[in-house]
């Protein structure tokens, strides 16, 4: 009977033998499913990529493969030290007088008290107070503030540092590096509220530029959406993720087309939501990018320096400029004596037997167009590529000079450019053999702005580990990096592509490269301390201060 029983049972505890391998089988099953379930779920909408990351961020929209535990608490510490102070909130719908108002706003150069003698050497201190529209002082921090100092007439500007008080009270440190006049100039690029918009956006609207990827066979074309982060729908999806670098990239896969038929990505336009009354919070000439007037004074007399006069002491300690400019001339502070290199015969010299490469964004290849411009003999190549998106190659052929350019990976805001074209920076460096003769330009900030502040210490982290890569297989290779820097802002571009935005960005890539052997172009002081308006392609004045710089760092001044 009990053998009977086991066998109508199939696996009844009355069989300790039987029972033992099929509950073995059972949690077998379990654990395949549990660590196969994303295999699963793509195989059985056949989608032919590999499995879809789970998400382990709090941003919904957004998958990724899981960090290593170094890199997760990397990223950690990251986005604690970039951490922005809070708007306490406001009773909704929303009103304007509540907010900063830059009208009502002033600083004030310190000491209050007049007699103060400023000599070459010496810190300007200022303190700044913030008003609402009413007129009441605010209490809280947050407000995003540039400060520069400048004397146009020597053609003479430096940035200032910015500290918030987290009471409505801000002050700005400015080094004094020149004799004469300095005018202290302090703007309001959003309000603290405006600054809340800006966080929510990137948490809850990822995907509010849209991009568009063209899949093609034969006569039959369809469109489908793409992104870094895609809304999920009853609509499969490719999954285009970097084999080696795990960086994300996922399209709607097309009804009739395989994922493999796609052939060109381009943007499919801006689709972001504002809540009620909050296109108030970004109104030019009203509360973005408005100068605050000044209580007083705002400029003081810089006397030569006196070595019997004593330093004036900030009451805050604050990092000094990498560099300013003077008779619009860029002089580094922190870095190598910057080299004039006005002609194409010097720059020829610069670069002889050496192989520059550029990989970025736009602002990354004015550099390539300008060296194409200034060198005759370099000879661009036509590739029949995207005059925006490249790639670029340009050779000149006696002096052994080559020159090439290429665009950063998705997300990119063009037109259209080939799919097939779009490369990962990190998988280009580590394709570079490297050594003395081979110089490595990188600079990625402006395309990744509108998504969480997590992808873009991602891509970093792959960047940097591919740069360590190279300079260890050969050290002699330089590596550049360029920052990000401020730009005109409309209404449009401060909800994509704001100067907060790219200000957190800029603190980031600054901590994930410090300590390595690479070499920083200052776009964001050097954009900052010039009297030119900001813009995110900066104009030809600076991009030729910003060429003198790298070649600086190719071709040092040598030492007496």
């Amino acid at each position: 009977m009990k053998v009977k029983a086991c066998r109508e049972t199939m696996v009844s505890f009355c069989c300790p033998k039987y029972a033992a391998i099929f509950v073995f089988l059972a949690v077998f099953v379990f654990l395949f499913v549990l660590f196969n379930m994303d295999f699963l779920e793509i195989q059985h909408k056949g989608i032919p990529t590999f499995p879809v990351p789970r998400r382990h961020l709090t941003h919904r929209l957004c998958s990724f493969e899981p960090l290593s535990p170094e890199d997760a608490l990397e990223e950690r510490l990251l986005l604690d030290s970039i951490a922005w102070p809070e708007t306490p909130s406001l009773p909704a719908p929303l009103s304007l007088e509540q907010t900063t108002d830059p009208a009502h706003s002033r600083f004030t150069i310190l000491p209050e008290m007049g007699g103060q003698q400023w000599h070459i050497g010496d810190q300007l201190e200022v303190m700044i107070k913030m008003y609402d529209f009413r007129g009441r002082p605010k209490k809280s921090g947050g407000d995003v503030l540039l400060a520069r100092l400048h004397n146009r007439t020597l053609g003479a500007g430096v940035a200032g540092k910015v500290l918030d008080h987290l009471n409505g009270s801000y002050s700005a440190v400015f080094s004094l590096l020149w004799e004469g006049s300095a005018q202290v100039e302090v703007t309001l690029v959003h309000p603290s509220e405006a600054v809340t918009v800006l966080k929510r956006l990137n948490r809850e609207q990822p995907d509010r530029i849209s991009f568009q990827s063209v899949f093609r066979s034969g006569s039959v074309s369809e469109t489908t959406t793409c992104n870094v982060c895609l809304r999920p729908t009853e609509q499969p999806q490719c999954n285009f993720t970097d084999l080696t670098t795990g960086e994300p990239w996922f399209c709607y896969k097309p009804k009739n087309l395989s994922c493999d038929t796609r052939i060109t990505n381009y943007n499919g336009g801006y689709k972001g939501k504002l809540e009620a009354n909050e296109e108030k919070l970004f109104k030019s000439g009203i509360n973005m990018k408005v100068s605050i007037r000044a209580s007083g004074s705002s400029s003081v007399t810089v006397l030569p320096k006196n070595k019997d006069q004593p330093e004036v002491k900030s009451n805050i300690v604050q990092s000094g400029p990498v560099g300013y400019y003077y008779k619009d001339a860029w002089q580094s502070i922190s870095g190598p004596t910057v080299r004039q290199f006005n002609t194409p015969s010097v720059i020829n010299q610069c670069l002889k037997g050496k192989m520059v490469h550029l990989y970025g964004d736009s602002t990354v290849r004015q550099w390539f167009q300008y060296l194409n411009k200034a060198l005759p003999d370099l000879k661009q190549f036509n590739l029949h590529s995207s005059v925006k998106v490249g790639p670029f190659v340009a050779l000149n052929y006696a002096d052994n000079i080559l020159v090439t350019y290429r665009f950063h990976g998705p997300p990119v805001w063009s037109t259209s450019v080939p799919a097939i074209e779009l490369h990962y920076i990190a998988n280009e460096v580590d394709r570079l053999v490297g050594g003395a003769n081979t110089v490595v330009v990188i600079g990625i900030w402006a395309h990744l702005s509108s998504f969480p502040t997590e992808i873009y210490i991602r891509r970093l982290q792959n960047i940097r580990r591919a740069v360590v890569r190279l300079l260890d297989r050969a050290p002699d290779t330089l590596v550049i990096i360029r920052t990000g820097n401020p730009r005109a802002l409309t209404p449009f571009f401060a909800l994509i592509n704001s100067d907060w935005y790219s200000l957190q960005r800029d603190k980031v890539l600054r901590a994930m490269f410090k300590g390595l052997n690479v070499h920083l172009v200052d776009a964001w002081e050097m954009v900052l301390a010039h009297h030119l308006p900001h813009n995110i392609h900066p104009p030809p004045p600076i991009i030729k201060n910003m060429i003198n710089v790298i070649l600086s760092y190719i071709c040092p001044q040598k030492s007496s």
